[in-house]
């Protein structure tokens, strides 16, 4: 796949057009945004619509009823955000690496008379920065306080800083607004989300942002099953930060999914696998893909990263557990950490075609705002700038400890062009002779096809493309988890599967 194909949509912001004079003020009416942001050439353009994000339809299911509410999602390169009729309210999501993207869109919403909120990770850990740009903050959950937003606008009372609180039971949250999305334009509308939390605090993971406190909560499993089936999609991905943090509860899980019949992804850690009949039961559930956090394959990056993990030289061991019961692996490695030399870039390539992970994901080590690791770089001097936009894990943003910023760039460029090669994909196709065709077919499509993808954006075409190839793979696996059922040893053929996890 070259990466001298780039095109401008998926580099640059639509523009906003100053010249729009749009009409009075609709009262009771709020646009909620989902702001663009740069995408990496090195990846794939089809992660950015395998699912919507779940923070702005989540706020919408919780907006009054005598509101009308939209969403607006820029990165499916239908052009900048609607202004005819103008809202009264406009709702952005505010992370680092669009930060610009949304003090632009509220500067063109506010000087026309809409009053901006914000919310989002961004407004947590940065808020001395965001609040000028804004009318109003929600620093932590919006979802609990948005209809007090709402409510405060109307009678001209709006409050310049909301606080929301994660530890309030997450049972109670109002179903997401799925209705609103566009369907046509994501591979699946059904993003599930059981659990809030994790049980690590990385030192690089946002979780661990100075001023988030996010406890571990969990939802009634029949309120998940339930929104899997309403939405009629034959396939879900779970956005849980680790949907394995508490076992029994998965489990609990795993059985209420199992007679739906339909299929699902979800970011686990790899410590899921220490009970090999979890993962028997995830199978019987219908998973179909894991994204997995190993990071480093160097112990002593795990340690520096404050990771519970089992050691490194047991990760290929619990791989096989996962394929052998049919379960794709998208890996997720972080490049840069201080035990890291040049060599960490092959010798992470080697492991990954050794143990055939289907998919895996790169990132370079960043720093975010309020976490640990940036106050550690900040101390010792270590970052280039402060320059949010390019704080997205393709930048090289801090001075590596045994290499230059540009060998570090210049390996995590090579590490993608590795995986995306002929050769490598070759190498980690199943050993099933069964599997390697629908492997295939989702490598080359999902991998090495951003021109196919960047058309299916623009037309809007990414559900009618995909869907036959989605409910192929549910079929397929219907019958996998009957023949395993049947078994009373875990599988030892694997399960074709088309979608990836965790993309």
């Amino acid at each position: 796949m070259s990466h001298d194909w780039f095109p401008r949509p998926m580099r640059i912001a639509p523009p906003l057009d100053e010249s729009v004079r749009p009409g009075p003020v609709r009262p009771r009416y709020a646009l909620l945004i989902n702001p663009f942001y740069p995408k990496d050439p090195h990846a794939s353009f089809g992660k950015h619509v395998l699912t919507p994000s779940l923070a702005l339809t989540s706020i919408a299911g919780s907006t009054p009823a005598d509101w009308e509410v939209r969403y607006w999602d820029e990165n499916l390169l239908q052009g900048p955000p609607p202004w005819e009729p103008f809202p009264q309210v406009v709702g952005i999501t505010v992370h680092l690496t669009f930060a610009e993207r949304a003090y632009a869109l509220a500067r063109w919403y506010r000087q026309r008379g809409a009053r901006v909120i914000f919310g989002g990770l961004h407004v947590i850990s940065c808020p001395d920065e965001v609040r000028p740009h804004a009318d109003a903050v929600v620093i932590g959950e919006g979802v609990q306080v948005w209809e007090r937003v709402l409510r405060d606008v109307e009678a001209g009372t709006l409050q310049p800083v909301y606080d929301g609180d994660y530890r309030r039971p997450y049972r109670d949250d109002p179903p997401p607004r799925r209705d609103l999305l566009p369907r046509d334009s994501f591979l699946t509308t059904t993003s599930l989300i059981a659990t809030r939390g994790c049980h690590n605090r990385c030192g690089f993971c946002y979780l661990s942002t100075k001023g988030l406190h996010m406890p571990y909560l969990m939802r009634d499993v029949q309120q998940i099953v339930e929104e899997f089936r309403a939405d009629g999609q034959p396939y879900a991905v779970f956005t849980d930060n680790n949907l394995g943090s508490r076992p029994e509860y998965l489990r609990r899980l795993c059985r209420a999914l199992r007679p739906l019949e339909k299929i699902w992804s979800a970011a686990v850690s790899i410590d899921v696998t220490d009970d090999p009949t979890l993962v028997r039961e995830m199978a019987l559930a219908g998973c179909t893909g894991v994204f997995i956090g190993f990071e480093s394959l160097q112990n002593d990056n795990i340690v520096d990263a404050r990771k519970k993990s089992p050691r490194t030289e047991d990760y290929a061991r619990r791989v096989e557990l996962l394929h052998r019961h049919g379960i794709q692996v998208n890996g997720s490695f972080v490049l840069g950490f201080d035990h890291d030399s040049q060599d960490v870039f092959e010798q992470t390539a080697n492991w990954i075609e050794a143990n055939r992970l289907e998919c895996a994901t790169f990132h370079i080590l960043t720093p975010y705002p309020g976490t640990p690791l940036f106050a550690q770089m900040e101390a010792e001097g270590r970052l280039l700038h402060k320059n949010w936009t390019l704080y997205d894990t393709g930048h090289v943003v801090f001075r590596p400890k045994h290499m230059t910023p540009e060998q570090l760039a210049a390996g995590y460029a090579w590490c993608y062009r590795r995986l995306f090669s002929h050769h490598s994909i070759w190498r980690r196709r199943p050993r099933d002779v069964r599997a390697v065709l629908p492997y295939l077919a989702m490598s080359y499509l999902y991998k090495r096809s951003n021109r196919f993808w960047y058309w299916l954006i623009r037309r809007r075409m990414t559900a009618t493309v995909w869907w036959g190839l989605v409910e192929w793979t549910r079929r397929r696996h219907v019958r996998f988890r009957q023949r395993l059922a049947e078994e009373t040893e875990p599988a030892r053929r694997l399960c074709a599967a088309v979608v990836s996890a965790g993309v």
